[in-house]
């Protein structure tokens, strides 16, 4: 059995409370205009956490901990500092990388000295439950760090967004995760257990992380990134066992329930299988897109003058951001130029995909940022119907989430994904820098050639100044 450390009994009631507030924290995160409230709720559970944990320490001396505490510190206010918005998705999944490789490191510690974290008998011998945990915890861990790295790589531009196919793949990743529950299950069972059985299942562990996510395609890289956020949670409440310490335990299953449960309904949204996702089951067909769609057809060029005149004229205007808004960081001039419509008694509401950007609620956050009034943002369900009754459907860096090959052609990677049916808009102003480019799927979209769609072909932000200044 686990021989818990002796603590104060003030301990579990502070850990608690620490839960309480993540609890809390994630409620209030449920819902825009309550987000900094929950926010605010997880930094107190936080510092409670942390602060119950330093009053209870014994392994390492307090000024070293304080100073890695403030090194680490250090790092974050910087990276927070300096990271763009579009940027978030990969810091988000180095963030993930690293809570893996400390549940892998906190295991491997455990594994070479059990005494100290009291999951050991006199002999040294690590307690059968202990060595589940353990198992389980650095195998959740290192499938986390490696599969983490190859998100960051794919949504860093350092490694192709198309899938990667490794021949006879199921079978491989079939085989390695069976055996990594096998190694466990003797591992776990052997009187005096094998080092190498340990060590075994870290290296495999590291490989089918990274075996798992590289067949896996651009457009489902917003699932991963939620799917992988959910992994991390596992493995802090699986080391949480081996610790002891039920703050960890709570916070972990909190994080890799809710992830579990985001990237559930994001697969939904998408009309994704959860198992065929996080096995690379999509992805098989995602060259059937791209070039071989890429034809030359005729579309209609038009200028900010011509955007400000129809949009300036019109009743209802929807307005689509995507990634492409992220990248030029239009956000704010963008409701500067909805400001300026409803001045005009124009109607503004924003439609928001799902998966657009390349992390769950991605544009939500940038639009938050720009101080956008909540009750204009819709999500798709909300607003996919009001298309065919608006005057103007203004697309600014949005592609796949508005690609009807979605809806037509079986062949696409894209196939089955609900989009918003901005072609239903009795004109189309769609903004992107150049008839070039495909979203991050790779295939091309059909709305840029119909007769109700308009070109706006320059940078998103320097476009919509320039709508902006033609607004009269």
């Amino acid at each position: 059995m686990h021989e818990a450390l002796d603590v104060p009994a003030w301990v579990p009631l502070a850990y608690l409370i620490a839960g309480i507030c993540f609890i809390i924290a994630l409620r209030g995160l449920s819902s825009p205009e309550s987000s900094r409230r929950g926010n605010r709720y997880g930094m107190a559970g936080m510092a409670i956490a942390v602060g119950t944990t330093l009053g209870i320490h014994d392994i390492a001396s307090l000024p070293e901990i304080i100073a890695a505490i403030a090194i680490g510190g250090v790092i974050g206010f910087v990276i927070a500092r300096r990271i763009a918005m579009t940027a978030m998705p990969q810091l988000v999944a180095a963030f993930h990388s690293l809570v893996g490789m400390a549940a892998v490191l906190v295991a491997a510690a455990a594994f070479l000295n059990p005494q100290a974290f009291g999951i050991a008998d006199a002999a040294g011998v690590i307690f059968p439950v202990s060595r589940i945990e353990m198992g389980l915890g650095i195998a959740i861990g290192a499938i986390t760090f490696s599969g983490s790295v190859i998100a960051f790589l794919k949504l860093n531009g350092n490694m192709s967004g198309k899938p990667i196919l490794v021949p006879a793949r199921h079978l491989i990743n079939l085989g390695t995760l069976a055996a990594i529950l096998i190694l466990i299950g003797l591992w776990t069972a052997a009187a005096t257990p094998e080092p190498w059985m340990f060590w075994t299942v870290t290296v495999l562990a590291f490989a089918i992380g990274f075996l798992l996510i590289i067949p896996i395609g651009g457009a489902d890289m917003p699932v991963v990134v939620s799917m992988l956020n959910s992994y991390s949670g596992w493995a802090a409440a699986a080391m949480g066992f081996t610790l002891g310490n039920s703050a960890m335990i709570i916070t972990g299953a909190l994080v890799g329930s809710s992830g579990a449960i985001l990237s559930y309904i994001m697969c939904r949204a998408m009309n994704r299988s959860f198992i065929s996702v996080i096995s690379g089951g999509f992805g098989a067909v995602a060259d059937a897109g791209g070039d071989a769609e890429k034809i030359d057809r005729p579309w209609k060029r038009g200028s900010a003058e011509d955007a400000a005149f129809l949009m300036g004229q019109a009743e209802q205007v929807i307005i689509v951001p995507g990634y492409g808004m992220a990248v030029a960081q239009a956000q704010h001039v963008l409701r500067e130029m909805g400001d300026k419509l409803k001045e005009h008694g124009v109607r503004v509401k924003y439609a928001i995909h799902p998966v657009a950007g390349r992390m769950p609620g991605h544009m939500n956050v940038l639009l938050a940022e720009a101080n956008v009034p909540y009750d204009e943002v819709f999500e798709l369900e909300d607003i996919n119907s009001e298309f065919s009754q608006s005057d103007v459907a203004f697309v600014i860096g949005a592609n796949d989430v508005t690609n009807p090959a979605a809806k037509t052609d079986k062949s696409s990677p894209i196939y089955g994904m609900p989009v918003l049916d901005v072609e239903k808009a009795k004109t189309v102003l769609f903004v992107k820098r150049s008839m070039g480019g495909v979203g991050y799927a790779g295939v091309d979209n059909d709305v840029f050639y119909r007769d109700n769609t308009m070109m706006l072909l320059a940078d998103a932000k320097k476009m919509v100044e320039e709508i902006v200044k033609s607004i009269d």
